[in-house]
């Protein structure tokens, strides 16, 4: 690994929340999170992170009950948009207090501040503060927020969706997905079945997969491990010198930590062109 690498870290909702029950943060995962990002950054002061977090149970509960991925066009559907908001920014507060804590010199960046959508795809979005916190030291952390939309009036944009238009814009060397579940499982973990993790994903294999993928469990707006599965796919194909998605468990203490030091940890989904 290079000594000016940049990795994209994200905290998915489900790791960070419970998503069956609104606003319930794992406080104790946050902060052992947080412990080993900051740790990892002490042992490694060069490396550059941008970290991205999903709404969990706080956005994901609030998006559902007003339908606002689907759009806006009343006042009520208005109102849900604001709400949406409201609620994923307080997430992204808990978020950034608990790194600031840890130790790690963050700064948050809102998305939904300059985010403008076309009918769900993304159109514009203001990477230069982003480039400029990375180029000083500093970890940004954005979130799945709301945005605008000339077609719908508004909608939501994932995590995934943020990274994909950030990572063609500032070529990370890594990507890493940290959830509850430890990768891509040959079950949905909802289901109940047990399963077995996947250990590498291609557009050759994608395919063969499909089928297996299945929802996130509790509200996900977003359409669960299917769409970052195929939405890495098009990221890995897309940018130029990113050798790998890596999906792994939040869950396990040290894994983490250790991935964002060395690259390697036990099991986890590698996803590659």
């Amino acid at each position: 690994m290079s000594e000016q690498e940049l990795v994209f870290l994200k905290l998915g909702g489900s790791l960070l929340t419970d998503k069956t029950r609104p606003k319930a943060l794992r406080v104790d995962e946050l902060h052992r999170l947080a412990a080993e990002i900051a740790d990892a950054l002490g042992e490694r002061p060069e490396l550059r992170l941008l970290i991205g977090h999903g709404s969990g149970s706080f956005g994901h509960v609030v998006a559902d009950r007003y339908g606002t991925h689907r759009g806006a066009r009343s006042p009520e559907g208005w109102r849900g948009f604001a709400a949406t908001a409201r609620v994923a920014a307080e997430l992204n507060r808990l978020v950034v207090d608990a790194l600031a804590e840890a130790g790690a010199a963050v700064l948050p960046i809102q998305p939904s501040a300059s985010a403008l959508c076309a009918d769900g795809e993304l159109q514009e979005l203001a990477e230069r503060p982003i480039r400029a916190a990375l180029e000083n030291g500093l970890v940004p952390v954005v979130h799945g927020d709301v945005a605008l939309d000339l077609v719908r009036g508004a909608t939501i944009v994932s995590t995934e969706v943020l990274f994909r238009w950030l990572a063609l814009r500032l070529h990370p060397q890594r990507v890493i997905l940290a959830g509850e579940v430890p990768g891509v499982m040959t079950a949905d973990p909802a289901s109940g079945v047990r399963g077995e993790i996947i250990s590498e994903v291609s557009q050759a294999t994608y395919g063969e997969i499909a089928p297996l993928l299945g929802a996130s469990r509790g509200i996900d707006v977003t359409g669960g491990m299917m769409a970052k599965v195929e939405q890495m796919l098009v990221l890995v194909a897309a940018v130029p010198g990113l050798a790998e998605v890596r999906i792994i468990s939040g869950l396990a203490p040290g894994t983490l930590q250790r991935v964002l030091l060395t690259g390697a940890a036990p099991g986890g989904t590698r996803i590659r062109a």
